[in-house]
C-alpha cells in the first residue's frame, strides 16, 4: 500500500513538472522568434553549419551543400579570424589565464596560502585541458561573434571530471533573472530511439519509443524530440521531485509524447551552464553580436559579386544579334569556329548585341574592397591582425599604444563574458573538484585539490583573469605606474627625499599583479621583511667585525711601536692606564 502511494505520489509531481515545463517551453518559443528568424539569415550567409536544421529530427539532408548565399566567404573568414583571437586571448589552453585568491589580501599574501592557491589554479587547468573543455569553448566563442548568445553545459563526468556541451542557435532558449542574468536554460534536441533507451532506460520512456524499440532495426535509429530544461529547483513545484538541497534541477522529457511521465530529473548544487551574450539591449534575454551589425554589408557583398560576375560573364559570353538571314543556318561562337555567311556586309553576320563597359569591373571592384573592409572592421579583424596587416614595420611602443586603442572597444565585452561565462565555469569545476577532493580530504591525503591549509577554513575564493586580453586591457595602469616611477626617478636625482614619496614594496606588488605575473615569481611582504632582517643583521655583524678587526690592527701597530726605554707604544698604554685606576 505504501509502495502503491509513493507511486501515485511521484506521478502526479511529474505530471505537474511536465506540464510546467511544456507551458514554459512555449512561451520562451514565442519570445524567441525575432531572434530566431534573425539567426536564420546569420547562418545562411555567415556560418551555415551552427543551426536549428542540425536539431531538425528524422532530416537525411542534414549532409547536403547549404552555402548556396554564400559567395564571397569575407564575413565567414572574419568571424573565423575574431572566434580564434578570442580563443587564444582570453582562454588560451597553452597558457594561464586565471588564478585563484582571497578577499583578504594579507592572508594571500601568506606563503602556505599563496602556494595553495597557485597549486588548485594549476590542477584545475589540468582538469580543463584533459577533459573536452577547450574543444567546447572554441565552438561557444565562435557562436558568440556570429548569433551573440551562447550556452554551454558542465557535466560532472566519472572519466574526465568534468564533460561539456555545446547548444546550437535556434536549440536553446533562454530568460532573465532580476539582475539580467540567464536565470535558465530550455532545449530542443533530437535522439535516437536507441540513445533513448540507453541514457534514460526503457521503462522511463513512451510507448511509442518502447515500441520502436522492441522493432528494432531501423526503428532504433528514428530521432525524437526531447526537451531539456535546468532552471531553479522550486521545491512547491514537483512535490520535492528533486531535493530542496539541490538549488538547481534538470528535467528531461520527450516533447509531444502522451505519457506524463519525464525522462529523467536530477539536482545541481551549482549553476551548471553558462550563457554569455556579446552585447544586451534593455532587458532582451538574447545578445547582439558583430554578425548581426555586419549582415547587412553581407548581403550587399554577396550580390555586388554576383554582378561583378554577370559583368565578366557578359563580356567573356556576350549575347549575339545575328543578322535574319543567318536564320536556321550553322553558327559556331567557340575558338576557331567558322560561321559562313552569304553577302557578308559591315551590317550582316553576327555581332555582341551588348558590351559591358569594362569600367564597371574596376568601379564594383573598388566597391567590394570597401564593403570587405567593413565587414572586417566590424569583426575587429584589424584589432587581431594588425602587425600582419601594416605596410611598414613599426616600433613596439606604437604597436602597443595601436591594441590598446583597440582594445577599448572591445573592453565591455570581455568584462560581460568574464561574469557570465568565465566566473560560472569556474566556480562549476572547482566545485566538482572540491566535491571529489573532500572524501580524500578526510583521510588526510590530497585528492584532485591538495589538502587546504587551515587558514583557508570558510573563506570564499575570487577568480582573477590574467589572459592576454585581460593583461593587455591593465597595460594602460601599468603604464600609469612606470610613468610615475620615471618622475619620481628623475626628480630624486635633484632631490633625494622625493622617494620618501613612493613605497616600492606595494608598486612593485601592483605592478606584478596588473601583469599577471605567478605569485611565487614575487616574494610576500612577509619574506621581504624577514630577508631585509636577515640583511641587516649581517650588515651589522660585519660592521661589528670590521671594528674588531679594525682595532686589532690598531693594536698590533701600537705593539709595534718603539716609544724608548724598551716599551712600545701598546704596553706603555696599558701601563699609563693601570697606573690611572
Amino acid at each position: 500500500m505504501s509502495y502503491s502511494a509513493t507511486t501515485a505520489k511521484r506521478e502526479a509531481a511529474s505530471m505537474a513538472m511536465r506540464k510546467h515545463c511544456d507551458q514554459r517551453l512555449a512561451a520562451l518559443e514565442a519570445e524567441r522568434l525575432s531572434f530566431f528568424y534573425h539567426w536564420q539569415e546569420i547562418a545562411q550567409f555567415i556560418i551555415p553549419r551552427r543551426y536549428r536544421w542540425l536539431v531538425s529530427p528524422n532530416q537525411s539532408n542534414r549532409g547536403s551543400p547549404n552555402a548556396s548565399k554564400i559567395v564571397d566567404e569575407t564575413a565567414t573568414m572574419a568571424l573565423r579570424v575574431l572566434s580564434s583571437g578570442m580563443m587564444a586571448g582570453m582562454t588560451s589552453p597553452g597558457r594561464p589565464w586565471n588564478r585563484l585568491s582571497l578577499p583578504d589580501m594579507e592572508l594571500t599574501e601568506s606563503s602556505p596560502v599563496k602556494v595553495w592557491l597557485y597549486e588548485a589554479q594549476k590542477r584545475m587547468s589540468r582538469v580543463m585541458a584533459e577533459s573536452n573543455y577547450y574543444t567546447v569553448k572554441a565552438v561557444q566563442v565562435s557562436d558568440l561573434p556570429a548569433f551573440g548568445t551562447a550556452p554551454m553545459i558542465i557535466y560532472e563526468d566519472a572519466e574526465d571530471v568534468i564533460c561539456c556541451h555545446n547548444s546550437a542557435a535556434g536549440e536553446f532558449y533562454t530568460w532573465n533573472d532580476i539582475r539580467g542574468f540567464s536565470a535558465g536554460l530550455y532545449r530542443k534536441i533530437t535522439k535516437t530511439v536507441q540513445q533513448l533507451v540507453d541514457e534514460y532506460g526503457i521503462d522511463n520512456c513512451s510507448v511509442n519509443v518502447r515500441a520502436s524499440f522492441e522493432n528494432g532495426a531501423q526503428a532504433l535509429h528514428r530521432e525524437v524530440v526531447v526537451g531539456h530544461a535546468i532552471e531553479k529547483n522550486d521545491t512547491k513545484l514537483g512535490g520535492g521531485l528533486v531535493p530542496a538541497l539541490f538549488p538547481w534541477r534538470e528535467v528531461y522529457w520527450e516533447v509531444g509524447s502522451d505519457t506524463a511521465c519525464l525522462l529523467r530529473s536530477k539536482g545541481f548544487h551549482e549553476q551548471p551552464f553558462s550563457c554569455p551574450r556579446w552585447e544586451v539591449s534593455g532587458n532582451d534575454a538574447y545578445g547582439r553580436s558583430p554578425a548581426m551589425e555586419a549582415l547587412g554589408s553581407v548581403k550587399q557583398l554577396q550580390q555586388e559579386q554576383r554582378d561583378k560576375a554577370m559583368v565578366i560573364n557578359k563580356g567573356a559570353r556576350p549575347a549575339m544579334l545575328a543578322d535574319v538571314t543567318m536564320r536556321n543556318e550553322p553558327a559556331s561562337l567557340l575558338p576557331n569556329g567558322v560561321t559562313y555567311v552569304a553577302n557578308l556586309s559591315q551590317s550582316g553576320g553576327m555581332r555582341p548585341i551588348y558590351e559591358p563597359n569594362p569600367a564597371f569591373i574596376g568601379m564594383i571592384r573598388e566597391d567590394i574592397k570597401e564593403v570587405q573592409d567593413r565587414i572586417n572592421r566590424v569583426f575587429y579583424v584589424d584589432l587581431f591582425m594588425m602587425i600582419s596587416q601594416m605596410d611598414t614595420v613599426r616600433t613596439a611602443t606604437e604597436i602597443d599604444a595601436r591594441r590598446e586603442e583597440k582594445l577599448i572597444q572591445l573592453g565591455p565585452v570581455l568584462e560581460r563574458n568574464q561574469s557570465e561565462s568565465l566566473d560560472v565555469e569556474i566556480e562549476r569545476i572547482f566545485a566538482i573538484m572540491v566535491r571529489r577532493s573532500m572524501p580524500h580530504w578526510q583521510e588526510g591525503r590530497d585528492g584532485l585539490l591538495p589538502m587546504p591549509p587551515p587558514e583557508l577554513q570558510n573563506m570564499s575564493l575570487q577568480i582573477e583573469y590574467v589572459s592576454m586580453l585581460a593583461e593587455a586591457q591593465r597595460a594602460a595602469s601599468t603604464s600609469a605606474i612606470e610613468r610615475l616611477a620615471g618622475f619620481v626617478g628623475n626628480l630624486a636625482a635633484a632631490n633625494p627625499e622625493a622617494l620618501d614619496n613612493i613605497d616600492t614594496d606595494e608598486m612593485i606588488d601592483e605592478y606584478a599583479d596588473l601583469l599577471g605575473v605567478a605569485p611565487k615569481v614575487v616574494r610576500a611582504t612577509a619574506e621581504v621583511m624577514k630577508l631585509r632582517q636577515q640583511r641587516a643583521q649581517q650588515q651589522q655583524q660585519q660592521a661589528q667585525m670590521q671594528q674588531s678587526m679594525a682595532a686589532a690592527q690598531g693594536a698590533k701597530t701600537m705593539s709595534e711601536t718603539d716609544v724608548g726605554g724598551g716599551q712600545n707604544a701598546l704596553s706603555k698604554m696599558i701601563g699609563a692606564s693601570g697606573m690611572a685606576s
